[in-house]
């Protein structure tokens, strides 16, 4: 069998772990107030996070779904408010989820 890294795909994930972490940043996130755009945009991410979660081979598509929630996380740290929303602890968790760290 292939190893996925060396053939251009992504790498699996553990899926059952990726939908966990969306549900808690969903839950998170409906605690943060109305904020600006990037908070919107971050919703809208997780959003599709979970659909790509419940497509036929979900792997590429929530790997790249990963990704851009983890940079989202660190563009809005500073935007989201008291500790309604801890980005680091999601991006370390992201990280450990595509073997980053």
């Amino acid at each position: 069998m292939d190893n996925p890294s060396t053939n251009g795909a992504p790498p699996r994930v553990d899926l059952e772990q990726v939908a966990h972490l969306v549900e808690q940043l969903e839950r998170d996130l409906a605690r943060v107030r109305a904020g600006g755009a990037t908070v919107d945009t971050l919703r809208a991410e997780v959003e599709q996070l979970r659909q790509a979660l419940a497509a036929a081979d979900p792997h590429g598509e929530v790997h790249e779904g990963l990704h851009g929630v983890r940079e989202r996380l660190g563009a809005v740290s500073d935007e989201l408010l008291g500790d309604a929303l801890k980005g680091s602890d999601y991006i370390t968790r992201i990280g450990r989820i595509l073997g980053l760290g």
